[in-house]
């Protein structure tokens, strides 16, 4: 046998100390590895033996067949003594473990199990106790094998929340884009408009100037020639001069009027420049004038909202969104951007052909999962049913009666004083006012089964005045 005859270090290759795996003889008779003598080649640059330095004389060095098959035969023997020797024998007795004592917990022989070291000890079967305690083991794993799926769905709704922050980011920064572009596009069609007026101005004035200064030329060429005529009248003769006297001196008798001194010619500066950016700025409120938006983070999966934030409708396509704490999770409901904690704000809203809606403001401490409304925290008013109710939770709504059929919502927060009162919108007329010591930050709150029709936020002129200083 190989391995009576051939240690390990017999069979192992000068250069990467591994049994030799295709060996090749050298002219020198040392053997190598054919890859390991193929990269000492290259290292080298040279064909010379990794062991003594000889060069060698062949650039392809025989097979030495005998070291291989000396080399397999040893590999297997060493296979097959290890799996002889995977059968474990009691260290102390050198018998085979076949029981397995219960109460040291330990693998022993039939002599332990006779031993004063195990009397009265309890044992079993190895093949039964290791199916009990893979059993018990089994339940201890349970725990560990949940506490890794809860991690790694987690982690997966954490990969779902980092993917969605980059969606976010790119369409918030286009959104600025536009919102800016309108900006700029504002502001270029007001500067465009304010300096065409300025030209209308210096078109009407310069035309005016140049009529004026046309006749002007005229009469002062009327009256050279008066004068010239009346001057050689005088350089005439004594008696010529005499006899047109009554002539010449109807003629000094001017009847042209004084030019008249110009008002208002100038270009009228002040007009154009006066309070410029006050002027402009409070011209842009006609493109700012939501009071409210909605937050995205917060909206139901079934909620989609519309590309400036404004209004919301119900889709029966559930959107894969991230499972935020922020975002409400049973019930199709969206809050503001915006909370407030002090101060009147009101809010219009277009309910439309909005089959089933609810308008209010909820605490910022509110639950958003589960059934939002069996907990306190949320005031409103809602449309269900062809029925107005409005309630507080968790306390059961009051019924409304209206003669008509509601459009537009209009909801006022008076924070400080403690009200949240609902009207219509259309005709200023009072619907209905909730009255509580509000101790927290509230947001405004929607909600909407309809898929038909949006609940839409509308814009609200905005007033400015100005005081004048002392």
């Amino acid at each position: 046998m190989a391995s009576k005859s051939f240690s390990e270090e017999d069979l192992s290759c000068p250069v990467c100390y591994e049994i030799f795996k295709d060996p090749l003889v050298l002219s020198c008779s040392h053997s190598v590895c054919k890859v390991c003598l193929q990269k000492f080649w290259e290292s080298k640059e040279s064909r010379e033996c990794p062991v003594c330095r000889r060069r060698s004389s062949k650039q392809e060095p025989p097979l030495n067949l005998v070291l291989k098959n000396l080399c397999e035969s040893f590999s297997v023997e060493k296979i097959q003594r290890s799996s002889a020797g995977s059968e474990v024998l009691c260290s102390q007795h050198g018998e085979k473990l076949k029981l397995f004592c219960l109460e040291d917990q330990q693998l022993v022989c039939l002599v332990c199990r006779d031993s004063a070291k195990h009397r009265n000890h309890r044992f079993q079967p190895v093949d039964e106790a290791a199916v009990e305690f893979k059993e018990n083991l089994k339940m201890k794993l349970k725990p560990l094998q949940e506490t890794l799926k809860i991690f790694k769905d987690v982690k997966l709704t954490w990969n779902q929340t980092a993917e969605k922050i980059q969606i976010q980011t790119q369409h918030t920064e286009r959104r600025i884009k536009e919102e800016f572009q309108k900006l700029h596009q504002f502001l270029h069609d007001e500067e465009a408009a304010r300096i065409a007026a300025l030209r209308e101005e210096e078109e009407q004035k310069s035309q005016m100037m140049t009529e004026k200064m046309e006749k002007m030329s005229r009469e002062i060429s009327s009256l050279s020639d008066t004068v010239r005529a009346i001057e050689e009248e005088m350089g005439a003769e004594d008696v010529s001069f005499l006899q047109n006297y009554r002539t010449t001196i109807t003629r000094t008798q001017c009847r042209l009027e004084h030019p008249e001194r110009l008002s208002g010619a100038l270009i009228h500066v002040k007009k154009h420049l006066r309070n410029l950016k006050f002027t402009v700025w409070e011209k842009m409120q006609e493109i700012i004038h939501t009071p409210v938006t909605l937050n995205p983070i917060t909206a139901h999966p079934r909620l989609v909202l519309s590309e400036d934030l404004t209004s919301v409708r119900y889709s029966d396509e559930r959107q894969k969104l991230p499972d935020n704490p922020e975002r409400f999770g049973l019930y199709a409901a969206v809050l503001g951007s915006e909370g407030f904690n002090s101060g009147t704000h009101c809010w219009d809203v277009d309910v439309g052909g909005n089959t089933g809606w609810l308008l209010g403001v909820m605490i910022e401490s509110a639950e958003r999962k589960g059934s939002v409304y069996s907990r306190s925290g949320i005031w409103y008013m809602d449309y269900y049913d062809g029925k107005y109710r409005a309630g507080s939770t968790p306390n059961p709504a009051t019924l409304l009666s209206f003669n008509r059929k509601l459009q537009k919502i209009r909801v006022t927060l008076d924070w400080d004083g403690g009200k949240l009162s609902f009207s219509d919108a259309v005709n200023n007329t009072h619907l209905h006012t909730h009255t509580h010591t509000f101790t927290e930050r509230v947001f405004p709150y929607f909600n909407t089964g309809c898929k038909l029709s949006p609940l839409r936020i509308l814009p609200v002129k905005v007033h400015v005045s100005v005081e004048q200083q002392s």
